[in-house]
């Protein structure tokens, strides 16, 4: 896979975006915000703190996901497209991916690892798409290489790619105008997609807003690359947001969030547990791990310092089985 140059390819301009807006509108879910009122979240966020919350879970696909691979799958010539496209993923962007070649009539291939919830795998099945299971994160990046060598299939990158930048920009616009005047934006991260895209929409729409990232303190790949100046991978994860669990930043997206990001904190995977139980209790959302890891960043580290203020937060996913989540919640009640 070609290494993307953040210095030779410029991050979406506002154009651009409202181009790819309009490109996917009717096609995609714009989805709602709601506001973060349920008595039983009070005590648990900023004092005087106004927030809202962005309800992407809703999206096509279950996940912010399906933006940027539908921007890509209507990017394909006429040739890719009876090639096939492939990818690889933890779930949401096998599953995004796997909706969108459906929607375009590609046949896709794509790469999960054998921990992936079994709901996903089942997921990407029933949307069409061919699934091949790996040992781990780096075998499965071989095998997509394998896959693109021999089979000639167009591969879509889960971040690292414009085309998946500018959906998840998207993104960020709508944020943009649905919740005007905040004072800050917090957002997962897990390879840098999402909150790359969203944070350049954002500081385009409202330059004031402080753009927040957040990441599991197992996986904190993109605040290692702030904090040395160039992208970082890591030796290990250990996350319980698998969503969340990228081993490495890479150029193109670490030098757009680099560009556009203010702040990065970290969150225990206690705090995100502790955190779909509340929002499940309050609001019966069925949110994954990182679906909830904003809220935890707002009701854990972030709760000071944003007292006072209108806050937007995204719930960007919610591909989990039933079971499992069932446990999670179990487990974020008792702390």
């Amino acid at each position: 896979m070609a290494t993307l140059d953040p210095e030779t390819i410029a991050p979406p301009s506002l154009g651009e975006i409202e181009a790819a807006a309009q490109r996917l509108k009717g096609r995609i879910v714009e989805t709602p915000v709601t506001p973060l009122t349920a008595g039983v979240l009070t005590p648990f966020l900023p004092a005087g703190a106004e927030v809202l919350g962005k309800l992407e879970l809703f999206q096509q696909a279950g996940s912010f996901k399906a933006r940027g691979a539908l921007l890509n799958l209507l990017d394909f010539s006429e040739a890719e497209r009876k090639r096939g496209a492939t990818a690889v993923s933890a779930g949401n962007h096998a599953l995004a991916v796997s909706w969108a070649a459906g929607q375009r009539e590609v046949p896709a291939k794509v790469v999960m690892m054998k921990s992936a919830d079994p709901v996903r795998v089942a997921g990407c099945k029933a949307l069409g798409a061919e699934v091949v299971l790996a040992d781990d994160i780096h075998g499965a990046f071989a095998e997509v290489d394998r896959i693109v060598e021999a089979e000639g299939r167009r591969f879509v990158h889960p971040f690292e790619n414009p085309l998946t930048i500018l959906g998840t920009a998207t993104c960020g616009r709508e944020c943009a105008l649905q919740m005007p005047d905040l004072d800050a934006m917090v957002i997962p991260v897990g390879g840098g997609g999402l909150i790359a895209g969203m944070a350049r929409a954002i500081k385009l729409l409202q330059p004031n807003c402080r753009v927040i990232g957040v990441e599991p303190v197992g996986a904190d790949s993109l605040s290692r690359s702030f904090a040395a100046g160039s992208p970082q991978s890591l030796e290990r994860v250990d996350t319980i947001a698998d969503s969340l669990g990228a081993p490495k930043a890479l150029p193109y997206s670490f030098g757009v969030a680099r560009d556009h990001v203010d702040e990065m904190v970290l969150i225990e995977d206690a705090e995100m547990l502790r955190a779909m139980a509340l929002i499940y209790d309050a609001m019966k959302l069925a949110l994954e791990p990182a679906g909830a890891a904003a809220t935890a960043a707002v009701m854990g580290p972030l709760r000071e310092a944003l007292a006072g203020k209108r806050v937007g937060v995204i719930f960007c996913g919610s591909t989990i089985g039933e079971a499992r989540f069932a446990e999670l919640v179990a487990r974020g009640r008792g702390i």
